[in-house]
């Protein structure tokens, strides 16, 4: 599993998406799971992030999955007619882990 920092802003987004790479390479081909539990400050910059693991993951044949998108997150997502791609299974994890 992959934890997010804290903040994915423009100014982040270079170096967050660098270790993203590298870490994608050691998650299960079984497929790749993203943490956002942590991300309290992002901006649109966070999204390409994001999508870029997305692609990476899907180009190796691992399915993509965020947990615990923030709210916001998603209705950035959904903003930018992105949420299909990246939170398809983020609404479900998040209701899941608030019930529990």
């Amino acid at each position: 599993m992959l934890l997010l920092p804290a903040s994915i802003t423009v100014r982040e987004a270079r170096d967050t998406q660098r270790l993203l790479t590298q870490a994608l390479k050691g998650e299960p081909e079984s497929g790749v799971v993203v943490d956002a539990a942590n991300l309290v400050q992002f901006d649109s910059a966070a999204l390409a992030v994001l999508l870029e693991c997305h692609r990476q993951a899907s180009a190796w044949g691992r399915a993509f999955t965020i947990r615990n998108a923030p709210p916001k997150l998603m209705a950035l997502a959904k903003l930018y007619g992105v949420d299909v791609l990246l939170m398809r299974d983020a609404a479900v994890s998040a209701s899941s882990s608030q019930a529990a």
